[in-house]
């Protein structure tokens, strides 16, 4: 029996070589942290918009129609609860809207907007009160629009500096449309997801908050899984010039083959990205030491969305690689003697 044998398949491309490669990239053009760096600088440097005064009475309201379902002996972790998050209000920043949010797939990443901080080394920050929901509603509006274009520009720069121009060549505004267009979708799908999880949570809470904290670590170690398939869906939009949909459809068979690699290089990113987060967060706000802070989250967070876009690119070539040698396996003849 004579069988022609089809040469070994490549190895896919290596998480370490990936990271590596994107490290490189923002070394070499130092320049792609401009923006991130500028955005946190402006942040803890400027005034900081509050919305305290606006939404502290609502809060009030919930958390003393909670209270009265809470058993005494939760008393104690419900107050500790009730007091970080009006304590986040307080130090809460509108102009914070700007940046990435977890809500929407693409835009500037920042540590102040996760430290969220109120002293500078001149003082403390001015603080200007939002007075009015109407004011409220516009100004998130404007804010959040203004992130999604910073965003779509900020990830159309970091791609073709990565990739290069000729690889990528998405135009300027239909990288900003696409980002729009996602930006829907990924809320639009949020809604319809945190809607019965937010039902749960809440007939939880009735039961005991203990089951809501039980509750909570089991969705965020599902929702790492839910993650997996659809990290890669900008990607598709900046490097292959699709539009959101077939984006998203693409990210989703990119992990399908590839999800144990994909999965290891998402959970490499997040590790990366948010232990060093605490690095960067030691310097207190009123040192100019927060600013190497600043500057280092900057850098490693566009390295890392660098090494993203070189992942995403030669895994889909590997991918192409991998299918086109086994549709030549399946052309070949095999002859019997």
């Amino acid at each position: 029996m004579n069988v022609q044998k089809l040469e070994s398949l490549p190895p896919p491309p290596g998480v370490i070589s990936s990271l590596r490669a994107g490290f490189d990239a923002v070394s070499n053009h130092v320049g792609l942290i401009l923006l991130p760096l500028a955005l946190d600088v402006l942040l803890w440097l400027g005034p900081r918009l509050s919305v305290e005064g606006l939404l502290r009475p609502f809060f009030t309201l919930v958390f003393d129609q909670m209270r009265k379902s809470v058993d005494s002996a939760e008393l104690d972790q419900f107050i500790r609860g009730q007091t970080e998050i009006m304590s986040r209000l307080q130090d809460f920043n509108l102009f914070s809207l700007v940046t990435k949010l977890q809500t929407f797939p693409i835009g500037i990443f920042s540590l102040s907007a996760e430290t969220l901080p109120v002293g500078t080394p001149f003082g403390v920050q001015i603080v200007m009160p939002v007075g009015s929901l109407p004011l409220l509603l516009v100004l998130s509006i404007i804010f959040i629009l203004i992130g999604l274009i910073g965003g779509g520009l900020y990830y159309r720069l970091v791609a073709g500096t990565t990739l290069g121009e000729e690889e990528t060549g998405i135009s300027l505004m239909r990288a900003i449309v696409q980002t729009f267009v996602l930006s829907l979708m990924w809320v639009i799908g949020l809604m319809v997801i945190s809607m019965p999880i937010l039902f749960l949570l809440f007939v939880l809470l009735l039961i005991s908050p203990a089951l809501v904290n039980a509750a909570v670590i089991v969705m965020l170690i599902l929702s790492f899984w839910l993650i997996i398939p659809l990290f890669f869906t900008p990607h598709g939009i900046f490097v292959r010039r699709q539009n959101a949909l077939y984006s998203a459809l693409s990210s989703l068979r990119l992990t399908r083959f590839t999800l144990p690699t994909s999965g290891m290089f998402v959970l490499s990113v997040f590790l990366l990205s948010r232990g060093l987060n605490y690095l960067w967060s030691v310097p207190p706000n009123h040192s100019w030491m927060m600013l190497v802070g600043i500057a280092g989250h900057a850098f490693i967070t566009t390295a890392l969305l660098a090494a993203s876009f070189v992942y995403y690119r030669d895994m889909n070539i590997w991918l192409q690689t991998v299918f086109e040698r086994l549709q030549q396996k399946q052309s070949i003849p095999t002859q019997q003697l």
